[in-house]
């Protein structure tokens, strides 16, 4: 039934705006897929951190202020690679997140594990949709949507593939001293006042959270901005190297070469400790690109498609899944 491969027009690319429900929020997403004649492997998309739209850009609508102005493409990575997944017969779905865009919610007061069960319930609300093969699901996830995608994938047997672009290996706190280091030096997203309050009280923010305390106020385009600490403390508390031990599945790795948030030697290292696991990783690295990937050219994030298709084999899916397949196909 659904390992036979749909036939579909290459560059006839469909797109579904919707809302579904994550625990007490509402969160807007698009879904993008190809015309087909039967079923569709698909794959979530995940956005990086800070304040982010569903197409991976820069949280502009729900955040004015925080971002400087646009000087790159329109496009954001996850809608290049929606773009890009749908031209080789794969449908996606992208969202923004709490507080993000067209969604509930609050950012600012967001925890990790709050963000891997909305990732959860997005994949969840998909699982209805008759367009979609369930035996063929991959999470792609940029920054830290690497670390949430990892988190899911663990404990769902029906992902079969990841792709993980510019993925730290080590705790946040880890990464975001390197990073804020090499941003200072080098003037990269500076323009952004809050990657520069972020960047400047960093330390700081680092000291209370580890001390337990629940809230740090900065000051970002000229107003007072109250973060949450809980949500930052999670995610010292869980890096991407320990979830890595744990999962067995196909990954395709991508990372900048000049990325200025996570350090390409976190890509090598995830990749060996997925080796370890009795993974077979793919690991390509993009020369010249930081780690929104802006500098790379279709030709790349097309490249990084091939390899995540080609790892989206057929799982055998538990019982209750089997079921929701069922139904979805009798009522097509």
């Amino acid at each position: 039934m659904c390992e036979v491969r749909p036939a579909y027009h290459r560059g006839v690319i469909e797109r579904e705006d919707l809302r579904f429900r994550a625990g007490d929020a509402s969160l807007a997403a698009t879904l993008t897929f190809p015309v087909v004649d039967g079923r569709v492997p698909w794959a979530l998309l995940i956005p990086s951190w800070l304040p982010r739209d569903r197409d991976g850009a820069w949280d502009r609508r729900g955040h004015p202020g925080w971002f400087g102005p646009r000087t790159g493409p329109d496009e954001g990575l996850l809608a290049r690679l929606a773009d890009a997944l749908a031209d080789r017969g794969v449908a996606t779905l992208r969202y923004d997140p709490r507080g993000c865009g067209e969604s509930d919610g609050a950012w600012e007061s967001t925890g990790l594990f709050t963000r891997i069960d909305d990732a959860r319930d997005a994949i969840g609300a998909m699982r209805s949709r008759p367009e979609l093969d369930l035996r063929r699901t991959a999470i792609v996830g940029h920054g830290e949507g690497a670390g949430i995608a990892l988190s899911v994938a663990i404990g769902d047997p029906a992902i079969g593939a990841l792709g993980l672009v510019g993925a730290p290996a080590r705790s946040l706190r880890t990464v975001l001293r390197r990073g804020a280091s090499e941003r200072a030096a080098k003037g990269v997203d500076h323009e952004h006042p809050v990657v520069a309050a972020l960047d400047a009280r960093l330390e700081e923010l680092v000291e209370r959270a580890e001390r337990g305390e629940r809230a740090i106020t900065l000051e970002i385009g000229g107003a007072s901005t109250t973060l949450d600490l809980a949500g930052w403390d999670q995610a010292f508390h869980t890096p991407s190297i320990a979830l890595a031990t744990m999962l067995h599945r196909n990954v395709v790795l991508l990372h900048g070469a000049d990325d200025a948030w996570v350090d390409p030697g976190e890509a090598r290292l995830l990749a060996a400790v997925l080796l370890e696991a009795g993974n077979e990783p793919a690991l390509t690295f993009i020369e010249g690109a930081g780690h929104d990937l802006t500098e790379a050219d279709d030709a790349a994030i097309g490249e990084f498609g091939d390899a995540l298709v080609a790892r989206m084999e057929p799982r055998e899916l538990p019982p209750v899944l089997v079921a929701i397949e069922e139904m979805g196909g009798r009522g097509r």
